[in-house]
């Protein structure tokens, strides 16, 4: 019966386990949609062709690239100042900036000045907010 009052936490994986739930419920529900939409997800392929013909080449791959080399950079930046979320900062600043000139419809003067504000403002504003309100140290 002692047995049954004591628990035993795995801190190595325990974090795994809600993600793995999620994910699992994920994957089930994708499926039931697969098979209960199965004749429109089927016949989507006219629709999808007409999609992709009219989107915009540039910013699909440009969003996807500058993604991957954010998250890429994020970890090793933030290594050289340990636990100051230097690397949150370094990296959303370009971040936010590029992304924002590559969502831009118009790039005069004024709204690049408007997306460098941003850029300057934000991600200070938010690491700032995680460290200073939240006590979340950022990577």
């Amino acid at each position: 019966m002692g047995e049954l009052t004591k628990v035993s936490i795995d801190f190595a994986t325990s974090h795994l386990i809600f993600p793995r739930i999620v994910g699992g419920l994920l994957l089930v529900l994708g499926l039931a949609i697969l098979i209960s939409r199965r004749k429109e997800i089927a016949g989507a392929g006219a629709h999808w062709r007409e999609i992709w013909r009219q989107m915009d080449k540039l910013r699909l791959p440009g969003v996807l690239a500058l993604t991957l080399i954010y998250f890429s950079l994020m970890v090793p930046i933030g290594d050289l100042w340990p636990n100051t979320g230097m690397g949150f900062l370094i990296c959303s600043i370009p971040f936010v900036f590029l992304s924002g000139l590559l969502f831009m419809h118009e790039r005069g003067r004024r709204e690049i000045l408007i997306m460098t504000a941003i850029s300057l403002t934000i991600p200070p504003l938010v690491w700032w907010l995680f460290s200073e309100v939240f006590f979340l140290t950022l990577p």
